[in-house]
Order: structure tokens, then sequence, then C-alpha cells
């Protein structure tokens, strides 16, 4: 397995974590008395999901430098991906207040789902 994935989910999840503190700080100060509580409530969605996969590729990037197993590339790109689809549309529908960008979300959410799915296999069956 190719060193330069692990560095870049590695890259990901670090690039993701730091958003995630700088996104989490805009929307608790600058967003608060901007968005309504809703809109507020999806922004903050949002965040908590990103971290959650930012952590995620990191683990992916670590268990790639110690057990490179096919599967976990996958996990890492739908993972990576996911984070885009995901929480970038509720940012935007959280900024922008425009509705359909919410058809977008569970696509990112199907891509987790997916990754999680990979990542578990990758362990169970750590070929």
């Amino acid at each position: 397995m190719n060193p330069n994935a692990a560095r870049l989910f590695l890259l990901f999840g670090a690039g993701y974590g730091l958003l995630g503190v700088a996104f989490g700080a805009f929307g608790a100060h600058a967003l608060r008395t901007r968005l309504s509580p809703d809109l507020l409530a999806v922004f903050h969605t949002g965040v908590e999901y990103q971290f959650y996969h930012a952590f995620a590729l990191l683990a992916v990037g670590v268990l790639l430098l110690v057990k490179p197993v096919p599967a976990l590339p996958v996990a890492g790109w739908c993972f990576a991906l996911g984070v885009l689809l995901f929480s970038g549309s509720l940012y935007a529908l959280a900024l922008s207040g425009t509705r359909w960008l919410g058809a977008i979300t569970p696509l990112g959410g199907l891509l987790f789902l997916i990754g999680w799915g990979a990542l578990f296999w990758a362990v169970l069956r750590g070929d």
C-alpha cells in the first residue's frame, strides 16, 4: 500500500479537525445572533459530524501505516467526501437558507455509512 495514502488521510483528518474548530467557533460567536435556533442547530450538526469523521480519517491514516488493508482507502475516501457533502451542504443550507441543499446531505450520510462499513470490513478481515 502506498504510504502517501496514509499521509493523505492524516492530512484530511487534521485539516477537517482544524476547520471544525474554526467553524464551531464561528457558529457559536458570529452566527449565534444572526441565525434562527433551527438553522444554528443545522450548522452545529455539520460541525459535529465533521469532527467525528476527522477522527475517523486519522484512524484510517494510522491503520494504513500499521497494516495496509485494501478496504481502508475506501473508508478514507468515503469519510473525506462524506464530510464535503454532508457537513458542507448543512453549512450552505444554514448560511443561505436554501432548503434544496438539504437534498445533498443524505448522499454524504450514505458515504459515511459506506465508509464505516469499509472500516468494519478492514478490521474484521485484516487480510
